[in-house]
């Protein structure tokens, strides 16, 4: 009868043990990414798994903001992660996020600094110096009248310039 409570006892435990999760489950991972970068440059990430407020990486980093994910490349000590990736070129603000071996998942934000670009129109709006290209009709048009003169009396003879005196 002891025999059968000890195994029993130690099931429940071994099966408290595993259903529990670890200590830092709910902490937000701590690891760096480059704040700011121009359209084009370098992006880099680090994070250290045996911090007590780092993780283990589990995937890339990814981010709309990335050409390409960023795959971590480079090894060190204190569990230390990290690898680069190129910003896209549209400027803006932007996350990046990765998962980690014990679930929870990481994010982070960066900004591409610059301009964005006008909204998303194709065409330049026609403006007093660029007239807008009429629109062609279904109806036949009539030739254009041609232009009238700008001065209805043409002038006669030599111009009126005074005696040459200069007084």
């Amino acid at each position: 009868m002891v025999k059968k409570t000890l195994i029993g006892l130690m099931a429940a435990s071994a099966a408290t043990v595993a259903l529990t999760a670890p200590a830092h489950a709910d902490q937000a991972v701590v690891w760096s990414l480059t704040q700011q970068v121009e359209p084009g440059g370098q992006i880099q990430a680090v994070v250290f798994a045996e911090w007590e407020v780092g993780c283990t990486p589990a995937g890339p980093v990814t981010s709309r903001g990335f050409t390409a994910p960023l795959k971590w490349t480079e090894g060190g000590e204190w569990g230390r992660h990290a690898g680069y990736t190129t910003a896209g070129r549209r400027p803006g603000k932007y996350t990046a996020a990765f998962p980690c071996t014990d679930g929870r998942k990481a994010t982070g934000s960066f900004t591409i600094t610059g301009t964005p670009p006008p909204g998303t129109t194709t065409h330049p709006k026609p403006t007093a110096s660029t007239p807008a290209t009429p629109k062609p009709t279904a109806t036949a048009t009539k030739p254009a009248k041609p232009a009238k003169p700008q001065v209805a009396v043409k002038p006669a003879g030599a111009p009126q310039t005074g005696d040459g005196t200069l007084g």
